[in-house]
């Protein structure tokens, strides 16, 4: 018995299956990725079992439905091929469940038709999780489908720090803060919790990546995070621009431009991409070396720091620093110039040890005289959207299995 995992993007697929032993998940024994699902494109996916990887083309014979049927198909031929497991269900990540889902349920039609009423709110991902969905349910139409939200983490935030001060018509409307990366924060706050007893204090994580926030918990709970009513609040990121004064825009709506334009500006132009104006890849401008690449380093690096020093703020203190995501697990240098900048806060870095952690198990890489722990904790969020399935199956509360077919 197993879960399959999956987070589907406009033109990738991204999958995870983890055994269920005792009632309980495992970590992952195949993972992988399908790219070129676009309409018309050219499938191919790379995959990895038991340490092997393997990487195949997928040809589309002409007829077939699209990219996405072909590649799910082979996907199903793969497990049985390698693990010979039955699949219990398939846990989704979906970005966005507004203050409608604020935990995972069984997808029906009634659900996605919910769900599609936050695409707005999260253009680059939500159309796209939803039609994977859709499409596992027409390839796996045997099999429950569960939607895991990124939001759900962040649901008992306090109003003080969720509500905009806007007037109550638009509140009552949902126009608030709600917070995203909520299955890689889970994730993270679990393996604190096992490594420290810190981990149950004052805690900011920092998830780091092409998308990247943070997020400050206290006793395990979200109380704060820096992406607000859609995922392009807070930090600087790959292509996004994170925190903008409001005016910019109304400038720019003076200047002729129309939503289309300032979307593409927000979501696929700025962060790194547009200071740079080279590349959305820290490990490429880490390469160049041009005093372009240098700037956008530093901007991304400042607003880290900042970022952070507000949620400690939030906190009234701070227990432990956890750093995940591409970046985050992955970028010793940004770590060091993150943890000298917030040496206020009694926070000490061990060079040697920042430089070990290799982004494949939890690792302490604070200094012993640290008032502060540190910590580099490689995230999985398809291992807590497993979690959230098996959870379902094992309570039976939200429906039966055959209502959720």
């Amino acid at each position: 018995m197993a879960i399959l995992a999956v987070n589907a993007g406009s033109s990738s697929l991204k999958f995870s299956l983890h055994p269920l032993k005792d009632g309980q998940v495992q970590p992952h024994v195949l993972s992988g990725c399908v790219q070129g699902l676009e309409p018309g494109g050219s499938p191919a996916m790379d995959w990895k079992y038991q340490g092997q990887k393997q990487q195949e083309a997928l040809a589309v014979p002409a007829g077939a439905a699209s990219p996405f049927a072909v590649a799910l198909e082979r996907l199903r031929v793969l497990v049985q091929s390698l693990q010979g497991a039955d699949i219990e269900a398939v846990a989704h990540r979906v970005v966005h469940g507004g203050g409608v889902f604020t935990e995972s349920v069984y997808v029906t039609d009634a659900v996605l038709e919910q769900l599609a009423r936050f695409n707005s709110l999260a253009p680059l991902h939500q159309p796209h999780n939803l039609a994977g969905i859709r499409q596992f349910r027409a390839a796996f139409p045997e099999l429950p489908q569960v939607a895991c939200f990124d939001t759900a983490f962040h649901a008992a935030m306090p109003e003080v720090d969720y509500a905009f001060a806007l007037p109550r018509a638009l509140r009552e409307q949902g126009v608030r803060r709600y917070g995203f990366h909520g299955l890689s924060y889970q994730y993270v706050m679990s393996v604190l919790h096992a490594q420290t007893l810190r981990g149950r204090g004052r805690v900011v994580m920092a998830h780091l990546g092409n998308g990247a926030s943070l997020c400050a918990c206290k006793d395990g709970v979200s109380v704060a995070t820096t992406m607000g009513f859609s995922a392009l609040d807070g930090l600087m990121m790959g292509t996004r621009s994170g925190s903008l004064d409001a005016g910019v825009l109304l400038y720019l709506l003076e200047q002729g431009w129309d939503h289309g334009r300032i979307e593409k500006l927000l979501y696929k132009q700025s962060g790194l991409l547009g200071v740079s104006g080279i590349s959305a890849d820290m490990r490429a401008l880490r390469a160049d070396g041009s005093a372009d690449a240098q700037r956008a380093i530093a901007q991304f690096t400042h607003r880290v720091v900042r970022e952070t020093g507000a949620l400690i703020a939030c906190l009234d203190g701070l227990d432990v620093l956890a750093f995940s995501g591409g970046i985050g697990e992955n970028d010793a240098v940004l770590r060091e110039q993150v943890c000298n900048r917030l040496a206020w806060t009694g926070l000490r870095i061990d060079p040697q040890r920042n430089r070990q952690a290799d982004g494949h198990a939890a690792w302490a890489i604070h200094a012993p005289d640290s008032r502060v722990e540190i910590w580099v904790v490689p995230t999985d969020e398809g291992r807590v959207a497993a979690r959230e399935a098996a959870a379902l199956l094992e309570s039976g509360q939200a429906m039966d299995r055959a209502a959720a077919k």
